[in-house]
């Protein structure tokens, strides 16, 4: 039997690395049908609960656009399960005690987050395909209504939940478990700045300044926008990119940074305990 060897730094040897996160992720997936069943369970509580929203409001006549409400709940949770399923991963090897165990294998910082972000890829994908088959199946709302502006869209609310769940990752790294809340909760500080089921033109004018360095408020305006029958606003979706691009630079700093803190602190060692 012939073992490949690749150079340690070589793409093949890195892709290998990240992979290996990627398998050990999924074989844990696969070992608990609790996790399984989560992936769709929440997702499709919301849509179920803001859809029988949307048909009151209908009922009411209530002049409002039930597509623009319920494609903002489809992309919410591209954004909040891109942040949680990061940062929960994360914390997953903090509970079983393996965190210090991946920090001394020759998968580099790096690699390791690049593993479960892909890992978690996969499963924002799966989810968010079950609810919006439920979404056309239950109110006749198709996903694909949004056009091709889609998939920027899409794509910007994932690199900044990606951000987010560095950061809160940053934080368990400084602070110790006891911080581990902001894993799941940082994303909900940028929801009422976002405008996810409401347009920023309601915030006070203060809060409208901050909201437009939020990448996801251009996100949420450009959907409302399309929904209603104009054109992708493309001037939107690069701003978007270009503070995703600041997001994650920062994100990236804080996590080298907290690091290396926790390593010459011997932090590593102690998650778990």
């Amino acid at each position: 039997m012939t073992t490949l060897a690749y150079p340690p730094l070589s793409p093949a040897a890195r892709r290998r690395r990240v992979s290996g996160v990627v398998r050990r992720d999924l074989a844990s997936l696969r070992r608990s049908p609790v996790r399984m069943f989560e992936i769709v369970f929440w997702p499709t509580i919301e849509l179920v609960v803001w859809g029988y929203v949307t048909l009151f409001l209908q009922a009411s006549k209530v002049p409002f656009v039930v597509s623009t409400l319920l494609g903002a709940v489809l992309l919410w949770q591209v954004l909040h399960r891109a942040s949680n399923e990061v940062a929960i991963g994360f914390l997953e090897d903090v509970w079983s005690r393996n965190l210090l165990n991946m920090h001394v294998t020759p998968v580099t910082a790096v690699e390791y987050l690049t593993g479960l972000v892909v890992f978690s890829l996969g499963k924002i994908l799966f989810g968010v395909t079950v609810m919006g088959v439920m979404a056309y199946v239950l109110y006749g709302f198709g996903i694909l209504t949004v056009g091709i502006g889609l998939v920027p869209f899409m794509a910007l609310l994932l690199v900044l939940g990606w951000s987010l769940a560095i950061v809160a990752i940053s934080c368990v790294l400084r602070f110790g478990e006891g911080a581990q809340v902001i894993a799941w909760s940082l994303v909900f500080v940028f929801q009422p700045l976002a405008g996810v089921f409401y347009p920023v033109s309601v915030l006070p004018p203060v809060l409208r300044t901050i909201s437009s360095l939020v990448p996801a408020t251009h996100v949420f305006e450009g959907m409302r926008a399309v929904l209603t029958g104009g054109p992708v606003p493309w001037d939107r979706l690069a701003a978007a990119g270009l503070l995703d691009a600041v997001y994650v630079g920062l994100a990236l700093a804080l996590y080298t940074v907290t690091l290396r803190h926790a390593r010459m602190k011997g932090r590593l060692s102690r998650f778990g305990e």
